[in-house]
């Protein structure tokens, strides 16, 4: 059993895509890996994440999309200053209780959830503010623009494994998942967490990638 051990305290950000790897490319059988701490611009909303007829944008999509321009921002202002920053994939923590437990039963209109991104540790909270204030004068407010925040965040412990396919056929590789999980004699811990390694839309659906993670104790 091999627990990946990230110190990032000293990582640049040329270095972090790479220093993340394990934590964005795990096999297609679970694996345990310990998550540290890291800056993410976060958004959280209530809601299925998949259109309908009579919802053809979420709001969940609204805010993946609300993330983009202020990451943007931030990038380019650190490369003014000498800085590099990578754009890491966009994430979800999804929980259907008030404990951020999940429940693949319960239906998707009453899922909560968190999107996510994770950035370097060059972003403070006032480069957070000052893209954020940028974004708002050239583009106008928005209310997911209002939501959007900047928080450190350790998630330590979990298990993940990588899901090829539709996001509608998780279901099995989740159950591997947890099955691991209490292979190992631990048990679930906090929100189901999905990595978004491709573009669901310019991506055949069978060919694409979403890392599944677990925290645990």
């Amino acid at each position: 059993m091999t627990i990946a051990q990230l110190d990032l305290t000293t990582t640049s950000g040329a270095d972090l895509k790479k220093a993340l790897s394990p934590l964005f490319n795990p096999p297609r059988e679970p694996v345990l890996v310990a998550v540290p701490e890291l800056g993410y611009l976060m958004i959280d909303g209530h809601g299925a994440p998949e259109e309908s007829a009579t919802q053809p944008t979420t709001e969940f999509q609204q805010s993946f999309a609300a993330i983009f321009p202020v990451v943007y921002t931030i990038k380019f202002k650190l490369k003014r200053e000498g800085c590099f920053m990578p754009i890491l994939p966009l994430e979800a923590l999804w929980f259907t209780n008030e404990d951020f437990g999940f429940d693949m039963n319960v239906p998707q209109e009453q899922w909560g959830w968190r999107v996510l991104m994770a950035v370097s540790h060059e972003v403070t909270p006032t480069a957070f503010d000052e893209a954020t204030a940028e974004v708002r004068r050239k583009k106008g407010d928005s209310e997911p623009l209002g939501r959007l925040r900047f928080e450190r965040w350790r998630e330590g412990r979990c298990a993940q494994i990588m899901h090829i396919g539709p996001y509608a056929d998780e279901r099995p590789t989740i159950e591997r998942l947890h099955a691991f999980i209490a292979a190992q004699g631990l048990r679930p811990r906090g929100a189901h967490h999905e990595i978004y390694l491709g573009d669901p839309r310019q991506t055949d659906p069978a060919k694409l990638k979403t890392v599944l993670r677990q925290p645990v104790e």
